[in-house]
């Protein structure tokens, strides 16, 4: 049986260019829907590029923390896969 981290990052990995996912909505799919702060944990250490984390969301509608650059990086490569919200 995959960890919960593993579960994480095979939604992470899925999640298509231009799209986001917040991080509730990725602790749901992953089998935990209560632990979207455990997933910003997995997410704050992830340095896989084949995961994208940036796009991995807050709730509330900002775009939460990005460990390769910060939230202005985030926002840049997300308005380059065409995602305009930010």
């Amino acid at each position: 049986m995959k960890t919960f981290a593993e579960r994480v990052r095979a939604v992470v990995r899925k999640i298509s260019k231009g799209k986001t996912m917040t991080y509730a909505q990725v602790a749901r799919a992953a089998g935990r829907p209560r632990a979207a702060r455990g997933v910003g944990a997995i997410m704050r250490s992830n340095y896989d590029e084949r995961i994208p984390c940036h796009r991995v969301v807050r709730s509330d509608g900002k775009l939460g923390g990005y460990n390769r650059g910060g939230t202005g990086r985030k926002r840049t490569i997300l308005k380059k896969e065409g995602v305009y919200e930010w």
